[in-house]
Formats: structure tokens, sequence, C-alpha cells
């Protein structure tokens, strides 16, 4: 099927389609994890797992989830491709200046300043994650699969910036994020985070209007590129560590 901008109208009024099903599932799933995955560490013992075993298997899960976003920023729809949301300097400058005037530059997906937000949260989150799989934690007990190919030094320093890219660089990463999404429909009138759950915008003058295509099939594609990204984290770490945790 060729790529197309859909038209919804069981809203009552004519809305565009923003973000397909496969982004906004991950992006909630993601958020969800990194709930878990702080949940499952500070309450471990409150859970009966000293080994963190559930802490790690949200790790690992997170790190899937990542390989699958990288993916389909390739081959998702319009809007979830970094070639068409991923702007230079110049670009986020000037939609900087059009918050300031009276006309402010509207996009269907993320806008310049939104994408590299967007990219920050997801280096983020994988760095943070892949430290995770060279730690050892303070009860010697329970290490990341892949603790024993570094130096007990670099197993420190990971174990100390596992904890430390968490609260220093991703706990205010995701408080900017939050606030500047409410800021938007509140001051903006642009629903963001409405239009993450529901998928739709309404229809309006956006810039990226005709790069916003989505391709047919999305779920079958989505999973297979889910599988893909499984057998490439997963597989990768069993086949060195033997083990995923």
């Amino acid at each position: 099927m060729q790529d197309t901008v859909r038209l919804d109208k069981t809203l009552g009024q004519t809305h565009l389609v923003a973000w397909d099903l496969p982004l906004r599932i991950f992006h909630w799933i993601l958020v969800t994890l990194i709930i878990c995955a702080w949940v499952s560490y500070r309450y471990a013992e409150n859970f009966s797992d000293p080994l963190l075993k559930w802490h790690r298997l949200n790790g690992l899960a997170i790190l899937t989830l990542l390989v699958w976003r990288l993916l389909w920023g390739v081959a998702g729809s319009g809007t979830a491709r970094f070639s068409s949301f991923v702007k230079g300097p110049r670009a986020a400058l000037a939609y900087a200046r059009s918050l300031m005037g009276g006309r402010t530059q509207r996009y269907l997906g993320h806008n310049p300043l939104g994408a590299w937000m967007v990219l920050a949260l997801l280096l983020t989150v994988f760095v943070q994650a892949s430290f995770g799989l060279f730690t050892v934690e303070h009860n010697d007990l329970t290490a990341g699969p892949l603790y024993r190919f570094v130096s007990e030094e670099a197993t420190k320093f990971a174990s100390r910036w596992h904890h430390r890219v968490f609260d220093w660089l991703l706990l205010p990463l995701i408080a900017i994020h939050f606030a500047a999404n409410v800021l938007y429909g509140l001051i903006k009138r642009e629903p963001l985070i409405p239009a993450m759950i529901t998928g739709r915008k309404p229809v309006a003058d956006y810039e990226d209007l005709a790069e916003a295509g989505h391709p047919g099939r999305p779920l079958l594609r989505a999973t297979i590129l889910l599988a893909v990204s499984a057998a490439l984290v997963l597989g990768t770490i069993r086949l060195l560590a033997g083990r995923l945790i």
C-alpha cells in the first residue's frame, strides 16, 4: 500500500494521523518499564528479590525496545523516521524564534526542538541500561551478564554511572520533557500528550505534512522488527555471556 496521510472523521471533526500505533505502544511501554525498573530496584527487598532478577529483566526489555525504536526510525511511518524529523541546529533555532514570535511553526510529528529532546532521552536511557550490563551491585551477589568482560575498575565505573545517569540526567530530562508537553497544551493549544494516546491531531497547516506517510500493515512490520531486535539484544548477550540474567 502506498504511503498516505490518512484522515479520520470519527472524532466529530477531521483529524490527521500523527503517530502510528506501534510507536505509541513503544512510548507507553518504555515509560512503564522505566518506572518498573526503578521500583524493582528500590523495593527489591519488599519483593523478596535480593538478586534483582526483575530489575535486570526490565533492563533487557528496555534495551530490546530501544533497538526496535532504532529500526522503526528507518522502517516506520513518516513521523517516526529519524530522517524526517531530526533537523540541524539552524532548523532548531528557527523554531525557537517562532515560539517567541506571533506565529509558531506547527508540526504533525516532532518539532525540531522536540526531536533533539527525543534523541537525548533515547540516548540517555540506552547509556544507563547499557551500564547495567557491566555492573556489580553493593551486595556482590548481583551482576550484569557482561561484567566479566571488563576490568574491576571498569565495573566500578559502570556501577557508579548506572545510578548517576538515572539520577542526574534521565530524571531531569523526563521532567523537562513532561513539562514542555504540558506547557504546549496549555499555552500553544497543541495536544501533544493526547496525540500520543489517540495518534491524531486536528487538521492544520503543518510544516512536515508532506513527510507524514503511513506504511501498510504497521503491526506486522513492527512485530517482525521486534523479533529482530530481541534476537540482536538477547542473542548477542546470551552468546557472549552464556546467560541473560
